[in-house]
């Protein structure tokens, strides 16, 4: 591993000044996307892990979104930028696996594909121009401030377009998951159909693990669904202007989980991407910096210091707003199957309402699912969770 953390810390806010300090040793451990690290003996580990995430934060001087928009996010892109890091996370669990680091000098190839996908251009698939400009459908015109819910919902319909990833995202509402739906989502659109093997003795042959392969005839092609890799986002309101007490160390343990993909949220006109805690504290990333666009050059050559935070922040979860959404990754039903069994331990306590439902059907009175549809929501109107906050830009920094 060839990073150089001599550098890495911490960013705490305190009284509107910020202090930069190590992961403290005094409150247990670290829990960073479902791995756990104890600070007196794995604080290398845990800082590496932290820098290896993809970073997105505010740009400036990129083409005008849709030919005339604004050349820059800054002031309004931060829920924008906090989805394409959930989404990145995904990705690269996806291609490279959850224990995959950062390397500086020798970047792998999925690595670099990956992240010239969220590159500010209109033809990235995952760009802020895109996002932008799908945001309109959802009743967002170019500049407005996204919640949670829009920035799930828009990057659901733009992985559609995403062949290579295949990846299934799902955006439960009101509260609720649905498994049953969920299994419709990944079951859907298959994009390898599996050959079952001929039974001529001629065209098949059985290999080393006993399964029989066709080797020379098409005579048994079949079309058989696979589960494909799931994105889930779960958009929640835990209170009304604060977050409910009650849901402080249910949300710490969704951390914990081996599927989590973190938190997309903030406090009040700060949006982050929180991708662990220690004690009481959130440790997230932070999309308030503006950077020069970045594009790669004629060799196809791409800087991507620019992408990897070397200063994770935290904040009191006491000072969440209310309004979050979860994500987490199933790689395959088994992963699947998992994370229903252990998420139910998570977000039930006592006889204290739960943070969310998990039903295995859908609701009566919701409407037909129908995983092909450009929209997967009921036809019920779904309350954006957040209001639109004014921005004080004197928060931001600048990259130059």
């Amino acid at each position: 591993m060839d990073i150089a953390l001599g550098n890495i810390a911490c960013v705490t806010y305190e009284s509107g000044m910020v202090s930069i300090e190590d992961f403290p040793t005094d409150k247990g451990p670290v829990w960073i996307l479902g791995k756990k690290y104890d600070m007196k003996r794995q604080r290398h580990e845990a800082k590496v892990d932290v820098v290896s995430r993809l970073w997105m934060t505010y740009r400036r001087g990129f083409a005008n979104i849709g030919g005339t928009g604004p050349t820059s996010d800054q002031g309004w892109g931060c829920m924008l930028r906090c989805g394409q890091m959930m989404l990145a996370q995904a990705l690269i669990c996806r291609h490279l696996g959850r224990d995959w680091r950062w390397s500086r000098s020798k970047p792998e190839e999925n690595y670099i594909r990956i992240l010239k996908m969220f590159l500010d251009r209109k033809d990235s698939p995952y760009s802020i121009q895109q996002i932008a400009q799908m945001g309109v459908g959802e009743g967002k015109s170019i500049g407005m401030w996204f919640g949670p819910n829009t920035v799930a919902q828009v990057l659901r319909k733009l992985a559609a377009f995403d062949n290579w990833s295949n990846l299934a995202v799902h955006v439960a509402l009101d509260n609720t998951v649905v498994q049953e739906d969920i299994r419709k989502v990944c079951l859907a659109s298959p994009t390898d159909p599996v050959k079952a093997p001929c039974e001529s003795s001629e065209c098949s042959r059985v290999l080393p693990n006993g399964t029989a392969e066709d080797t020379n005839c098409g005579a048994g092609a079949v079309s058989k669904e696979r589960w494909r890799p799931v994105l889930l986002f779960i958009p929640l309101r835990l209170g009304l202007n604060e977050i409910n007490a009650v849901y402080i160390q249910r949300l710490k343990r969704c951390f914990t989980l081996t599927q989590s993909l973190g938190v997309i949220g903030g406090k009040p006109n700060h949006a982050h991407y929180f991708i662990g805690f220690v004690g009481d504290e959130l440790v997230y990333l932070d999309p308030h910096t503006t950077q020069p666009s970045t594009s790669t050059d004629k060799w196809g050559f791409l800087q991507d210091e620019g992408y990897h935070c070397e200063h994770a922040c935290r904040m009191s979860i006491h000072n969440l707003d209310p309004s979050i959404a979860l994500g987490y990754y199933c790689q395959d039903e088994a992963d699947f199957q998992a994370w229903c069994r252990d998420i139910q331990q998570v977000i039930k306590e006592q006889d204290m309402s739960p943070m969310f439902e998990l039903t295995e059907e859908r609701p009566s009175h919701w409407p037909p699912f129908d995983p092909g549809h450009s929209s997967m929501e009921p036809s019920f109107e779904i309350r954006e969770l957040d209001e639109e906050p004014t921005y004080d830009s004197d928060e931001e920094f600048e990259l130059v």
